[in-house]
């Protein structure tokens, strides 16, 4: 599956993306609560930091997910663990589906948000802190070779801190297109 990315306006983007992080399923987004006008300035923060910067992907033209990518040492990680050079954060949020369910997207969409992350020069490493509470992406993680390095406390959560070296990306990648691989079956599909 191929998507294409393109930068989130925050004006123009807000209504849709509104509708999606105040999803139940989007609850360890943090903005369940959020009005439009909080979306808007949520992302305007982000696309003026130079640190911080949201994306939509989309498939076949049309928005499926956002992702953000963030330079940790800039972010509230760089209190937690020992920021490397090479490192690049990671947020994703998949849209909610407009038809019936596919299995295996959010693999997919979680594959397709690290291969452009790898393809960065100077990405080695890829940096995760979802909730503590959120397994079920704790779980997409580790299918996509992150790796847990522990709890952290941030500022708005409990965090499980993760790390995805490009190796272990592409060892992960390996096996999921592996149909002879029961262990990481790719039409086991999960949602964030």
């Amino acid at each position: 599956m191929s998507f294409t990315f393109r930068c989130v306006d925050s004006v123009a983007d807000a209504p849709l993306l509104h509708s999606w992080v105040t999803q139940p399923y989007a609850s360890f987004w943090g903005m369940s609560s959020s009005t439009v006008d909080g979306v808007v300035e949520e992302y305007s923060t982000i696309q003026s930091s130079g640190h911080h910067h949201a994306l939509l992907g989309l498939d076949g033209g049309v928005p499926a997910f956002l992702m953000e990518e963030y330079l940790p040492a800039a972010s509230p990680l760089a209190a937690a663990y020992a920021v490397q050079e090479g490192d690049i954060g990671m947020h994703l949020l998949v849209a909610p589906p407009s038809g019936d369910p596919k299995p295996g997207y959010t693999a997919a969409v979680m594959d397709g948000a690290l291969d452009r992350l790898f393809e960065k020069p100077g990405v080695e490493r890829v940096v995760v802190e979802p909730d503590a509470r959120n397994n079920k992406i704790h779980v997409l993680n580790e299918r996509l070779g992150f790796q847990p390095a522990g709890v952290v406390a941030l500022p708005d959560k409990e965090a499980l801190l993760s790390f995805c070296t490009r190796q272990d990306y592409l060892a992960a990648r390996a096996a999921l297109r592996n149909p002879q691989d029961h262990s990481h079956p790719i039409h086991e599909g999960a949602s964030l």
